[in-house]
C-alpha cells in the first residue's frame, strides 16, 4: 500500500538535493509538486518562491509569492520578498505597499532573526524615503493653492494633509476610564471659551508665592506616580515612587486636603471660582507639580474627556516644553492654557532647575448643564455599588 507521507519526505528529499547540486529545474519540478499537495501552506510557496528567484524568473517568482499569500495573506517573508520583487522591478508605489504591509505584520524586532530585522529596517527606510518624496511633491503641487489662502485659517487642513502623508500621527481621545462620544478631540482649546482664566492669571504672582512657601517646607510633596508592587507599570517605571515628578495635592479625589487648602487660601479662592467638574470620588483635583531637572514625563492619557485639563505656569526655566497630540507649546510663566489630557500628550524639563505648573480640572465646555448633573449622579452611583472605591468612578 501506498504511503503519501513517505512519498512527500522522499520528493522533499530529492528536492533538496537538486537545490544543492544547481539543477534548479528539478528542483522547482519537485517543489511545485509538493506545494500543490501542501497548497494552504504559504512556506511551501515561499519556497518555491526562493528557487525562481534563484532562477531569474520573476513572472514565476511573482505567481508563486501570489499562492502564498492567497494562502495567508499575513505571510511575513512572502510579504517581504513581494516588495523586494516590486522593488527590484522600479515598481515604487507597489514595493511601499508590500514593505509597509510587512512592517504592519511584523512581530517585535528582538523576536527575528537577524537577517529579517535587516530586510525590516530596509523597509522603513524605503516606506520613510517614498513619503518624503511624495511629500515634497504635494508640497509643491498645493504651493499655489496654499497661497491662493494664505489669509485664512488653514491649520485644520494642513494637519489633515500632514496626517495623510505621515508626517504627523492622528490622535484621538482614549480615555482610560470614562468618554463621552461626540466630544470634538481638541488638543489644546481657544482659551475664549474660559474667561475666567482672565482672573486666574491676574493671580499668578500670589499663587506662586503660596507655592514657594509650602516647598519651603516640603514634608507634603509626594510622587506623583505611585503603583504597588506588582502592579504593572508600563512607561511609568522611571518615574514610579519618584520625587523627579512630585506633586502638593489641593484637592485630590474629589476632596479638599484640608491642611493644604489653608495653606494656599488665595490659589483655592481663585479656583473655586472656576466652573469645576464634580464627580465624587475623581474630580475636581488641584495641584502643584513640580519637576525635577533633566526629567521627561512620558506619553500617557488621562481618565475622561468629560473634563478637561488647565494649567497655570508658575516657574519655567528654558529647556522646558509640552506636547499634546501633534501641538507643541512652550510654558510662559503667568500664561494659562486648557487641554484634553485624554489625547496623548508628555513633558519635557532639559533644564538645571525646576519647572513648576498649578495644574487643576474643568468641565467640558460642550458638555449641557444636564449632561453635567448626571455625570455626577453616575459616579455617585458608582461609589454606592463600590463602597466608595475610588478605582471603580468612571
Amino acid at each position: 500500500m501506498n504511503d503519501p507521507a513517505a512519498e512527500l519526505r522522499v520528493l522533499e528529499e530529492e528536492a533538496h538535493r537538486a537545490m544543492g547540486a544547481g539543477a534548479l529545474d528539478s528542483a522547482l519540478a519537485a517543489f511545485e509538486r509538493l506545494a500543490r499537495s501542501d497548497a494552504g501552506n504559504p512556506q511551501r510557496w515561499v519556497t518555491v518562491a526562493l528557487v525562481q528567484q534563484r532562477r531569474g524568473d520573476a513572472a514565476g517568482e511573482e505567481a508563486a509569492l501570489q499562492r502564498a499569500l492567497t494562502a495567508d495573506p499575513y505571510d511575513l517573508m512572502a510579504l517581504l520578498m513581494r516588495a523586494r520583487l516590486c522593488e527590484g522591478q522600479q515598481h515604487r508605489h507597489e514595493a511601499t505597499r508590500a514593505y509597509g504591509a510587512a512592517l504592519t505584520v511584523a512581530p517585535p524586532r528582538q523576536r527575528l532573526p537577524r537577517e529579517l530585522q535587516a530586510a525590516l529596517a530596509h523597509a522603513e527606510r524605503y516606506r520613510e524615503a517614498y513619503e518624503r518624496d511624495l511629500g515634497a511633491f504635494m508640497d509643491q503641487s498645493l504651493e499655489g493653492a496654499l497661497l491662493d489662502h494664505s489669509g485664512e485659517d488653514l491649520d485644520r487642513f494642513r494637519l489633515s494633509l500632514d496626517i495623510l502623508l505621515g508626517r504627523k500621527r492622528r490622535y484621538d481621545s482614549l480615555p482610560m476610564r470614562y468618554f463621552v462620544p461626540n466630544l470634538l478631540p481638541v488638543e489644546f482649546f481657544d482659551r475664549g471659551l474660559f474667561p475666567w482664566l482672565d482672573e486666574v492669571e491676574a493671580a499668578t504672582d500670589r499663587i506662586r508665592g503660596e507655592f514657594l512657601a509650602v516647598l519651603a517646607d516640603d514634608s507634603d510633596f509626594v510622587p506623583y506616580i505611585q503603583y504597588a508592587e506588582g502592579e504593572p507599570v508600563a512607561q511609568w517605571a522611571e518615574l514610579n515612587h519618584s520625587p523627579r515628578w512630585s506633586v502638593y495635592h489641593l484637592w485630590k479625589d474629589g476632596a479638599a486636603v484640608p491642611g493644604h487648602v489653608a495653606r494656599c487660601p488665595e490659589t483655592a479662592r481663585v479656583l473655586e471660582a472656576t466652573p469645576r467638574p464634580d464627580q465624587p470620588g475623581r474630580t475636581p483635583v488641584a495641584l502643584f507639580s513640580v519637576l525635577k531637572p533633566r526629567t521627561r514625563i512620558p506619553p500617557h492619557v488621562g481618565a475622561s474627556n468629560a473634563r478637561l485639563i488647565c494649567h497655570l505656569p508658575l516657574i519655567v526655566p528654558e529647556g522646558c516644553r509640552y506636547r499634546v497630540g501633534n501641538s507643541h507649546r512652550l510654558w510662559v510663566p503667568g500664561k494659562a492654557w486648557v487641554f484634553d489630557d485624554t489625547i496623548e500628550h508628555e513633558a519635557v524639563n532639559d533644564s538645571d532647575q525646576i519647572r513648576v505648573v498649578l495644574i487643576w480640572d474643568t468641565w467640558h465646555p460642550a458638555l449641557t448643564p444636564a449632561e453635567r448633573r448626571l455625570i455626577t449622579a453616575m459616579n455617585a452611583a458608582l461609589n454606592r455599588f463600590a463602597g466608595a472605591d475610588p478605582e471603580f468612578t468612571a
